[in-house]
């Protein structure tokens, strides 16, 4: 049995909460999602399978979508409209992404909901909240990230490069927020008995995720820099990213950090015969002899230990410069040390540890007559098994199934 087994969630079709229904769906909430008669526009968003536009061949829409049945509904027909009141009368949640007025207008916002089920969870995701005007505005995803300020803390030393941020980033930060509290509320429900309404900010839950950028603004009026391949800072860090010796480039990560790890690392430096091109490397030697606790702290107070330090950081590139970004990745694995080589999305899902994981999920798609293999979970939980248990729906697929017992 799966953890939201028996959980029946609305969700009506939109971008920003898309990412939240599918962690819902996969980990087993019957989440049934209302498109418009004319289908949701992301059904058409490329790249498509085989390269192939057409009716249910987008992969955006099949990855947003897994494990969840479809129905069409126009909620501006007074008949439809009756029928989607009838269904969240069988409902615990209702997920939306709507303009501000829109759900009120039609008579189907939270105060005409509870008259329904009166202890119905309704979760609201709008870009600055319902209260807000600015929420009435246009927006994209990345206007999202722009403004609740995740992008000016991503990218690169060279800031005449522009920022970057991750597909749907705000939008997926926006989901999470909102199944968190989807989730909080149904166990306050099942103490309390009673439903609630959730009013998501897109705005506000990037600001709360952009790391230590917002409260150094806040406490100490500065402002962190946006630095290749390591966290953003008020002060600029030394550089952790190096080109490999095929090309590719490897993030080395964190230095050692105890005499354990010093040692270890010497003892790589060693094997590839590489220690007489370090002159730092007597540092490591310190670093393995250490008595005690390494105190990061006095990096910068210490000369000891900011030598030390220093020269676990130069130990890790001089190795990764003289090796291919895959067998540094894998040296350091064996060394208990944590680094990694800067993969392609391609490359990473073809990574032989993240198959181990589980990344890959073989799905069938019987509309194609074949198996199509799709990313995993996002994370692991063995007491509560998460998977995709169809493919997305096709377009009002399950009406007669859905709405036909109301």
């Amino acid at each position: 049995m799966s953890a939201l087994t028996g959980v029946r969630v609305i969700e009506l079709a939109n971008d920003p909460i898309a990412w939240g229904g599918k962690l819902l769906a996969d980990m087993g909430a019957d989440v049934i999602l209302v498109e418009p008669p004319e289908g949701d526009r992301a059904r058409g968003y490329g790249p498509f399978v085989d390269d192939e536009p057409g009716d249910d061949r987008s992969l955006y829409w099949w990855h947003y979508h897994t494990s969840k049945r479809g129905v069409a509904l126009d909620l501006d027909d007074p008949g439809d409209a009756d029928r989607f009141r009838a269904l969240l009368g069988t409902a615990d949640v209702l997920l939306e992404a709507e303009p501000r007025h829109r759900l009120a207008g039609l008579g189907l916002d939270y105060d005409d909901l509870t008259a329904i089920r009166a202890d119905i969870v309704h979760v609201s995701v709008t870009p600055y909240g319902r209260n807000d005007p600015k929420s009435d505005r246009p927006f994209t995803d990345l206007t999202v990230m722009a403004a609740g300020g995740p992008v000016w803390s991503c990218g690169y030393d060279d800031h005449s490069l522009p920022p970057v941020r991750g597909p749907q980033q705000g939008f997926h930060t926006a989901s999470h927020f909102a199944v968190l509290s989807t989730l909080t509320a149904l166990l306050h429900r099942g103490v309390s008995g009673e439903g609630q309404f959730i009013d998501v900010s897109m705005h506000a839950a990037c600001n709360v995720t952009t790391e230590a950028a917002s409260y150094s603004w806040l406490v100490a009026r500065q402002t962190v820099e946006r630095q290749t391949g390591r966290h953003a800072a008020v002060n600029p860090s030394s550089e952790t990213q190096q080109r490999c010796a095929d090309g590719r480039h490897a993030n080395t990560g964190v230095p050692p950090r105890t005499p354990d790890e010093f040692g270890r690392l010497l003892r790589w430096l060693r094997d590839t015969g590489l220690e007489d091109e370090l002159p730092e490397a007597v540092f490591l030697e310190m670093g393995a002899e250490w008595d005690g606790p390494f105190d990061l702290s006095r990096i910068g107070r210490d000369d000891a230990v900011t030598a030390i330090f220093g020269a676990g950081r130069e130990a890790m590139k001089l190795i990764a410069s003289r090796l291919p970004a895959q067998d540094f990745f894998v040296g350091c694995q064996r060394a208990g040390l944590a680094a990694g080589a800067v993969n392609a999305p391609e490359e990473a899902f073809e990574d032989e540890h993240f198959k181990a994981r589980g990344i890959q999920v073989e799905v069938e798609h019987e509309d194609l007559g074949r198996i199509v293999r799709y990313p995993g979970a996002p994370y692991r939980m063995t007491g509560s098994p998460w998977r995709i248990s169809r493919r997305a729906p096709r377009l009002g697929e399950h009406n007669d199934e859905v709405l036909g017992g109301l």
